[in-house]
């Protein structure tokens, strides 16, 4: 058994929302030369920022500016309103969002470490096939589930929640501590009566801490450091509107089973329960 698993299972993963905060600055879009991919688009621009009864706070406004940004140009790369080949210089950006430099250049860095764009000398950024973007990068998935894309994302990362969180937890069931695999009654229990009350804000945040928690606990360092995108995908099935508005009896019963087969230390019930859980996720997105 893998005895540093008590130490780990109280971590839960904390993903990225799919919404930004306000802040006292809107991006407007303007009108710039045909270089440019958004020169004469009336684009709405996707977030809008304003900094809310506190004082003024350069560091955290920047940060909020360098969010949106960065969300609005990856989504409209997704969504072809940036289309591959059009360049967009950071006078560009400066512009288009009413920005400073320093903030553009911090944009354009965080794009080409996401894969999403090459910047070059003398070019500016140059979108790149969404296939070369770091597929599993929290933050590109938390892009595609913002965009149109979305249905497109759930169904794959559904395809590779089916292929190892089974396999995860029959791990778990092997491997985690015994304090550990204590946890997950409990965790189950807490499950079923929010689920039954309809306090779904709790039923949620116990649901990602329940599957991450498993990630965690399976011994296998490659699963666990898959927690926080399974959060991603919990939360964002929410978030989309995609989850229904009680969870089933038969979703509890299996979450059940699921804890009743790690703590046995069963890898076999474990195993199949999970299957069931993500078999019907697949099912209710109409993945299958």
């Amino acid at each position: 058994m893998n005895e540093s698993t008590s130490d780990t299972i109280a971590a839960t993963s904390a993903p990225v929302p799919t919404t930004v905060p306000a802040t006292s600055r809107t991006a407007h879009p303007t009108t710039r030369p045909a270089s440019n991919p958004f020169a004469n688009q009336a684009i709405a621009p996707t977030h809008t920022v304003t900094l809310a009864n506190r004082a003024p706070d350069e560091s955290h406004e920047s940060a909020l500016l360098h969010t949106a940004i960065t969300d609005e140009l990856a989504v409209a790369m997704l969504e072809g309103r940036w289309p591959i080949g059009e360049a967009m210089t950071l006078e560009d950006i400066q512009e288009r969002f009413s920005t400073s430099r320093t903030v553009a250049r911090e944009v354009a860095k965080y794009l080409e470490a996401m894969g999403a764009v090459t910047v070059r000398r003398r070019v500016g950024l140059m979108p790149r096939p969404v296939g070369e973007w770091s597929a599993l990068n929290p933050q590109v998935i938390r892009w595609k589930l913002m965009s149109d894309k979305r249905k497109e994302q759930l169904r794959t990362l559904t395809e590779l929640r089916l292929a190892v969180e089974p396999a995860a937890t029959a791990a778990a069931a092997r491997n985690a501590s015994m304090e550990a695999r204590a946890l997950f009654p409990v965790m189950a229990s807490e499950l079923r009566k929010s689920g039954e009350a309809g306090d779904l804000d709790t039923f949620h945040d116990l649901d990602v801490r329940f599957h991450s928690s498993i990630l965690l606990s399976s011994g296998n360092d490659l699963f666990a450091s898959m927690s926080d995108i399974i959060g991603i995908v919990l939360k964002g099935r929410v978030e989309l509107h995609m989850y229904p508005q009680k969870p089933k009896p038969a979703a509890l019963d299996a979450h059940d089973a699921v804890a009743e087969g790690i703590w046995r230390g069963n890898p076999d019930q474990a195993r199949e329960a999970m299957r069931t859980i993500v078999d019907e996720v697949a099912e209710s997105l109409e993945l299958t």
